[in-house]
């Protein structure tokens, strides 16, 4: 079959080439935004006399056409198309007559037409991966929002260190995966540059406003240099980078929810809707879902690497090694949204053992640090001589087969002479918990303060979210 671009060839592509450089088995996931970016540019060359009006209505209801056919699959996608984009022009042409449908290539190349649909793809997908995030942060906050007396150790080298709430310690996700949204949105704010108009890389003669379709496709303006604007790829590594970040803290939560749901800690019962079983031990319950999205996230991390050593030698300024940019994208993205819905899903419907957490509280030595604030502070000790004396007390604490928050005012007193009655309240675990209400801290006043900062901004990021999501709606 005839390519569109054969002019200068005297000899047809091998089937073995047309197979190695066909991209459309991948970019045709990019038809909506391809259509949508023809019909602002069609429209962009009847408004600037390029194409009388008529003709440019004409190419924009056989666009529509195409997109009915692909809609509702009757489109037939072959290798011979090589991508989206030629797929799109062919089926244009056949439907409205090849002399109409080849004049709507005029000023554009597609080079400048795959950097506008991958573009417009990364947008809309880092807006629904943010809104992802935004009811994972929502679900967090509302298990967090009940758990504010839930004593649990909080651990430094996976050691117990000092005894925080369930809510203190799932907020500290919260505000991990706000953070990826703001990354998000900030990379949007960043690349929400239309680059169609640049053609090839140098630009067009051809008397166009690029102002005209940024418009129409809900861009806040145009790239500044035509070379960069089809030679960056910045955008799409950038998407990467945000669902590698997001995927680890993803990750990071699940490891903890395995731990969790050990019998060694018995912290959290995953849901059965959520678990799977053994093919051989009656018995088990594993949690899959959570090691799922831990395995998953060193393949976005894969992915991330991949196109970074693509782009990195090459020259301006398109190459067809960026054909090679997609496929990680579509995965990264597919893989986000899916594990972010079922981490969502899992969390809301687990069942944290507050006993059991109550329980491991009370071993640990957990207020050993609020021991040594107390001889700091109320006996005037040096901190390093206070550390040395509850260290002591640890010791036989452990001795005696107690913990440290088990200790009365006599043991204490056989220990150093510094420790007196007054130091028994200081081993409160609770008022351990309360005894820190600086910024940030576990008291309940602090956490409440947290609760408060997610609540406005879960109300403030829906507001914004939702008008992107206007813009992109109306723009296709």
């Amino acid at each position: 079959m005839k390519k569109m671009w054969e002019g200068r060839f005297s000899e047809g592509s091998s089937a073995l080439l047309e197979e190695f450089n066909a991209s459309i088995g991948f970019d045709r996931a990019l038809w909506q935004e391809d259509i949508a970016g023809s019909k602002a540019h069609a429209r962009m060359l009847g408004a600037c006399g390029i194409l009388k009006p008529e003709e440019s209505e004409k190419i924009v209801a056989g666009l529509d056409a195409v997109f009915e056919e692909i809609k509702s699959g009757k489109f037939e996608f072959k290798t011979a198309d090589e991508d989206i984009h030629m797929a799109v022009e062919k089926r244009l042409s056949e439907l409205i007559g090849s002399d109409l449908g080849g004049r709507l290539h005029t000023a554009r190349s597609r080079n400048d037409q795959v950097a506008l649909d991958f573009r417009l793809y990364v947008l809309k997908s880092g807006a629904a991966i943010a809104e992802k995030i935004r009811e994972l942060v929502a679900a967090l906050r509302d298990i967090a929002s009940k758990h504010a007396d839930t004593l649990m150790p909080g651990y430094t080298h996976l050691q117990h260190a000092q005894p925080v709430s369930l809510a203190y310690h799932l907020l500290a996700y919260a505000f991990m995966f706000r953070r990826d949204y703001e990354r998000f949105a900030s990379s949007r704010e960043r690349n929400n540059l239309c680059p169609l108009g640049s053609a090839a890389l140098a630009g067009t003669p051809h008397p166009i406003n690029r102002e005209l379709v940024a418009q129409q496709l809900g861009f806040a303006g145009v790239t500044p240099n035509a070379m960069d604007s089809v030679s960056d790829r910045d955008f799409a590594l950038e998407i990467l980078f945000n669902v590698s970040v997001l995927m680890t803290h993803a990750s990071r939560l699940c490891e903890e929810l395995i731990l969790w749901s050990s019998q060694e800690f018995g912290f959290v019962t995953i849901s059965d809707a959520y678990s799977t079983g053994s093919s051989i031990m009656p018995q088990k319950k594993n949690p899959d879902v959570a090691e799922l999205i831990r395995g998953k996230t060193g393949r976005v991390n894969g992915n991330l690497v991949a196109l970074l050593t693509v782009m990195k030698g090459l020259p301006l300024a398109y190459n067809k090694d960026m054909q090679e940019d997609k496929e990680g994208v579509f995965d990264s993205v597919a893989t986000a949204l899916a594990s972010l819905e079922i981490l969502k899903q899992m969390l809301k419907t687990a069942k944290f053992n507050e006993q059991n957490m109550l329980a491991m509280t009370k071993r640990g030595h957990l207020t050993a640090t609020d021991l040594a604030d107390y001889l700091v502070r109320e006996k005037n000790v040096p901190f390093r001589r206070a550390h040395f004396i509850t260290g002591k007390a640890v010791a036989y604490a452990e001795n005696l087969g107690l913990d440290l928050s088990e200790l009365n005012a006599q043991q204490l007193a056989s220990v150093d002479e510094s420790l007196d009655a007054g130091a028994v309240k200081f081993l409160d675990l609770n008022a351990s918990k309360q005894a820190r209400k600086s910024q940030g801290g576990t008291a309940n006043e602090s956490v409440a303060r947290q609760l408060e900062i997610i609540g406005i901004w879960l109300v403030s990021s829906a507001r914004g979210l939702k008008f992107a999501w206007r813009v992109k709606r109306r723009a296709v």
